[in-house]
């Protein structure tokens, strides 16, 4: 009984410290995203996307790399993109851009991994685009896309707020007052999946023996570094099965990967794990929603395919080049995360910045109205998430109080 408590500690322990070792960064993520969605419109997008071409390939990619990182944000964006005009090609490639280039995400990543992954996650987020981008142009889904676009067609105009000239907006209390509304909506839309994927993360760290992933990734501990290519395919395709299991967004799947980093699972693994937050069913009901079933499963298996080729290709590079990252040289779990260092100041200061921004929102600008469209979700799966992090929340109190009881 006394280990169960000891791991149970052990696991809230990890569950907090793997958050306040990632809080400045997403405070600092979701507080660019902010502006940028207010201060870019997507009137401005969308004129620049009407065709399959490069120019425009390049112009999705560029407004998703700006945009927020929120996956049900991205769906809604997307969408609305290729509603008024945006080749389906361009709209894929924001997708793509908007859930894996994103400034923050890059950002967690380096805290939790190092430089390979994040290199890996950029690069892997651009030849996700081109697989998908050469896949479209091979297969030609014109019927599929046109039947799609009558689907939203169907479903009635969207809500679109008017444009003002940027500088004017930057001088705007209004603005501004939207930029901490954009803010709030950011944790909002979130805030059950990070708790919950930090969660998980805990209990995995705690609870989950190494003889799990070396049955789930096969040939993977410690010290493996040869990999041979159906090795290398069984884990990339294991790493979106993992990913569908947990469902949650790219933001909380990151304690995860660095998880399975750290259990020897191979970086062709571990990066299409990470890159399979639009093959999960929540992904797939919505996107059947927008645009028909058909449509629906033709992008998962798009992104599907594009994800497999883009990680086995990122695993060949990096170990041509000889920069496939080694085992971490101590088990994140064990660190010391509660010190004075520069995590302690960073954290204080973005908790500043946040506090700046609700200011802006909600004192401030009480009576500016702000909307965002979403993609539209379950209640039932939002209810569920809410009492699940509910219950995470009390976990996770129940385990440091027994750590400060019994340390």
């Amino acid at each position: 009984m006394n280990e169960f408590f000891n791991k149970w500690a052990q696991a809230a322990t990890t569950s907090v410290g793997f958050f306040w070792m990632a809080l400045w960064a997403f405070i600092l993520g979701y507080a660019i995203s902010s502006m940028i969605q207010i201060f870019v419109t997507e009137k401005q997008m969308q004129r620049s996307m009407g065709d399959a071409g490069g120019k425009s390939m390049m112009l999705g990619t560029f407004f998703g790399f700006i945009s927020s990182s929120c996956s049900f944000s991205a769906l809604a964006t997307s969408k609305s993109l290729f509603k008024k005009g945006a080749s389906f090609a361009s709209s894929i490639a924001f997708l793509l851009a908007s859930t894996n280039l994103v400034i923050e995400l890059g950002i967690v990543i380096a805290i939790f991994m190092g430089w390979q992954f994040v290199a890996g996650e950029y690069l892997g987020g651009l030849l996700l685009i081109l697989c998908s981008w050469g896949l479209i142009r091979i297969i030609n889904p014109r019927k599929l896309v046109q039947k799609a676009r009558e689907n939203l067609e169907r479903a009635g105009k969207s809500h679109e707020e008017g444009s003002k000239p940027a500088l004017q907006k930057l001088r705007s209390d209004e603005s501004w007052a939207k930029v901490g509304k954009q803010y709030a909506m950011e944790w909002k839309m979130v805030w059950k999946d990070v708790t919950i994927g930090f969660t998980i993360a805990g209990l995995v760290a705690a609870f989950v023996p190494d003889s799990f992933f070396q049955t789930l990734f096969i040939h993977t501990g410690p010290g493996v570094q040869d990999y041979s290519f159906f090795t290398l395919l069984e884990h990339v395709i294991a790493g979106p099965l993992a990913a569908f299991l947990t469902f949650i967004g790219s933001m909380g799947n990151i304690p995860l990967a660095a998880l399975l980093y750290g259990k020897g699972v191979s970086f062709a693994g571990v990066m299409a794990f990470i890159f399979s937050d639009l093959v999960v069913f929540p992904v797939l009901r919505i996107n059947a929603r927008y645009y028909g079933w058909r449509m629906s499963l033709f992008i998962l298996l798009l992104l599907f395919i594009s994800l497999v080729a883009t990680s086995l290709l990122l695993h060949y590079g990096f170990d041509f080049f000889d920069m496939l990252p080694g085992l971490p040289e101590d088990k994140l779990e064990s660190r010391e995360f509660f010190k004075v260092d520069y995590t302690l100041f960073l954290n204080m200061a973005f908790l500043l910045v946040t506090g700046a921004l609700l200011y802006f929102g909600f004192l401030k600008g009480r009576d500016v109205s702000h909307h965002k469209e979403m993609a539209p979700k379950s209640p039932l799966l939002e209810k569920t998430l809410k009492w699940i992090a509910f219950i995470c929340y009390i976990w996770l109190a129940g385990g440091l109080a027994i750590k400060l009881i019994a340390p």
